[in-house]
């Protein structure tokens, strides 16, 4: 066996099995051998249902029967139950608010149920994960994966797809072990990097991820992958950082003491975190080589006055051995209702100044100020703007994706920033870099509070300065966590915000109402229905619009008018208001279904009614009666801010859950490996070591491959 090989070379697939196989990303021998288990059942914990008691978490064999979807007497919530039956025995077994359960099993099922024993006179088991099986164990300390004469007490299961069973996976892990083919296995890691953190060979913790004898073996083996993936993107990003100081660029001269001048014109004053994030940008942008740093903050700390600050240093900054003209920035937003918002704060804020300014987006383009009046923006042909952009006379260019078409063409670029940067792809990004390998300052800005391990490992490339102070005279929101049983008296609450002449934000999970023949679907408020009870039953006097991702860009803008304009009194929404959206006299949200969103995605939407002095109102409705998951929500009513938060949320709810593996490209044992703080230092600091010896890793060759495997599948969006 070679693991470059397919692995229908060497196993006999049906189709189901092949098609289950490539939904799982499996096509070759070292595919499955990288497919890692999910967990680990322990038999020492399987028992005969004779032998359980109320309380106890158990694993136990059977056969499922008699499923049926049911509704409780008192409660009259939908639930699917059956019946659990063992050679000594029998027991119910109940889903709560899963009732289409009920149709996922056969009748008679083997299966292997994992779950915890409630119930006084009667037991019942409530909402065990079950495993349909081949057969059950003669012994309940009987391996369904004894192989030879040793028998494992810990198991692995892996995540399956319909077709490919936990059973199946180990078998075929076991037979490529016994092929001898880990053996030619290189290990990219340098040897005394291994013996500094006590780690395995790679051909060694492959072994224990699939066999542990025991769960040290299996964490030594999880750590060991944990950190070779972590340490793989801290050396990517040192090479980065390392490339980048040799980069050319526009030097940007500007004293600070003009600067203080232009930020004096601002109608507030400026915290102290944001003088810093100034400080260290300009210190940045008049060095030779491009500033690459992440300017992180709660939603309304003030990241766009440090943005213009900078700019200002920017546009004021002639072109090398040029008396006349202006070096040009570049501000890239995720959603045209955000550029159009930037915009016009810009057009504010520099109308005093001898510039021109330029918004580009699919809908259209505009230019500040008009000819005809000084104060305004006029529309504007897209080939007239992209003209104006490439000779040099549009100092600032706000802008949508269509700021990196190949259409668009600068004359002196100088700065980029990145509004939500990690809404953008590092491909998108790069593409603003000059034609002339002359790469212009970077600038990301993102409202999403990011744990500091990941931002130390997914954003190793980039500096980072951070604003944990909110503006003067801001008050802090109110945040309360509501159960059902409390929804009346915060509907009459938000009477009197109404009355008193503010707005009111309302968030549901949904779009549309759920399929009610759909078992599956989620039960959850949905923005039309709501709007729609809303505007019949609580608040009938006022105006209530809705915004969703399903509209088109136009329509969303003008319903974002209509409510900036105070001709909307309540807007409910999806969390397509998560970005940007600044309704100052808004001082009031209301979330639906808040269990369901992330603490760091809820601290991001209760942001929206933080834009003026007004006291604001967050009202997190919880449909739940779970502990655990109310009192994770009520992290929202302590935490100080945002950063605090998403630790928070790391701990609680882990990186995958939080992030999404799907939205940085990593393995789980990546996502997790973003927990340990240690371990993540450690990596960045041996990745810096190595790269400051050999930028390009020619003595470790192995360790240069692993790095230009794992940027492919790396995206940081």
């Amino acid at each position: 066996m070679q693991l470059h090989e397919d692995i229908t070379k060497h196993f006999r697939l049906v189709d189901t099995q092949k098609k289950a196989l490539k939904r799982l990303g499996i096509e070759t021998l070292e595919d499955l051998l990288y497919h890692f288990p999910s967990r680990y059942e322990n038999l020492a914990n399987t028992q005969y249902i004779k032998d359980i008691s109320s309380g106890d978490s158990v694993i136990l064999y059977g056969t499922l029967s008699n499923l049926q979807t049911k509704k409780t007497f008192k409660s009259r919530r939908a639930v699917a139950e059956g019946t659990l039956t063992d050679s000594t025995g029998s027991i119910k077994v109940m889903w709560f608010n899963q009732p289409y359960i009920a149709k996922m099993y056969p009748d008679n099922a083997t299966v292997r149920a994992v779950g915890k024993v409630s119930g006084k006179q009667s037991l019942l088991l409530s909402n065990p994960e079950i495993t349909v099986i081949d057969e059950v164990p003669t012994d309940v300390h009987t391996s369904l994966f004894e192989h030879g004469k040793q028998i494992d007490l810990l198991y692995p299961v892996y995540p399956e797809s319909k077709g490919i069973t936990s059973k199946w996976m180990y078998h075929a892990t076991q037979k490529i072990f016994a092929s001898a083919a880990i053996e030619a296995i290189d290990d990219p890691i340098p040897e005394e990097t291994l013996k500094k953190y006590n780690l395995p060979s790679r051909s060694s913790a492959l072994v224990w991820v699939h066999t542990p004898k025991n769960e040290r073996d299996a964490q030594a083996a999880r750590k060991r992958f944990a950190f070779e993936e972590v340490f793989s993107i801290q050396l990517l990003k040192q090479q980065e950082r390392n490339a980048n100081a040799k980069r050319k660029t526009l030097s940007i001269r500007l004293d600070n003491n003009d600067i203080k001048k232009f930020v004096d014109r601002f109608p507030f004053k400026l915290t102290s975190s944001q003088e810093k994030a100034i400080l260290a940008i300009t210190s940045d942008l008049r060095k030779q080589h491009p500033m690459s740093r992440l300017l992180e903050g709660d939603v309304g700390s003030g990241k766009t006055a440090v943005a213009a600050a900078t700019m200002y240093s920017t546009i004021m900054t002639k072109p090398d051995g040029r008396d006349a003209g202006n070096l040009q920035v570049a501000y890239m937003c995720p959603t045209e209702i955000l550029a159009k918002q930037h915009f016009e704060s810009f057009m504010e804020l520099f109308a005093h100044l001898p510039i021109n300014i330029g918004l580009i987006t699919s809908s259209g383009c505009q230019k500040f100020p008009s000819k005809v009046h000084a104060d305004q923006a006029t529309d504007i042909s897209r080939s007239q703007l992209l003209k104006w952009v490439e000779n040099g006379e549009i100092s600032i260019l706000v802008g949508t994706h269509a700021l990196i078409q190949k259409t668009v063409k600068f004359e002196n670029l100088a700065y980029v920033i990145i509004d939500e940067q990690h809404r953008f792809g590092t491909g998108q990004r790069q593409k603003l870099v000059r034609k002339d390998a002359i790469s212009p300052h970077l600038l990301s800005m993102t409202a999403t509070p990011i744990p500091r391990t990941l931002a130390l490992t997914v954003y190793g490339d980039l500096d980072l300065s951070l604003l944990d102070e909110m503006p003067r005279g801001r008050k802090p929101i109110i945040t309360e966590v509501v159960t059902p049983d409390k929804r009346e008296n915060v509907y009459k609450r938000v009477h009197k915000e109404l009355e008193a002449g503010r707005q009111v934000y309302v968030i549901c999970p949904r779009i549309d109402e759920p399929d009610p023949e759909k078992l599956q679907a989620l039960r959850v408020k949905s923005v039309k229905a709501e709007a729609k009870r809303l505007k019949q039953d609580i608040f009938p006097e006022y105006e209530i619009d809705i915004l969703h991702s399903k509209m088109k860009p136009k329509e969303k803008d003008e319903v974002m008018d209509r409510f900036a304009a105070y001709e909307t009194n309540i807007l409910v929404a999806t969390s397509v208001v998560e970005v940007g959206v600044n309704v100052p006299n808004a001082t009031v949200i209301i979330i639906e279904g808040a269990e369901r969103f992330g603490l760091a995605q809820l601290h991001q939407l209760r942001g929206r009614v933080i834009r003026s002095n007004h006291q604001a109102y967050c009202f997190a409705f919880a449909d739940t009666k779970s502990k655990l998951s109310i009192d994770r929500l009520k992290a929202l009513t302590t935490a100080k801010n945002g950063f605090e938060l998403a630790e928070q949320d790391l701990k609680l709810r882990g990186a995958g859950e939080l992030y999404g593996k799907k939205q940085w490209g990593l393995s789980d044992v990546g996502m997790e490996a973003i927990k340990n703080i240690k371990m993540v230092e450690a990596a960045r600091s041996e990745a810096t070591m190595l790269i400051e010896k050999d930028p390009e890793l020619k003595t470790l060759p192995k360790l240069q491959e692993l790095i230009e495997a794992k940027y492919q599948n790396l995206h940081f969006e």
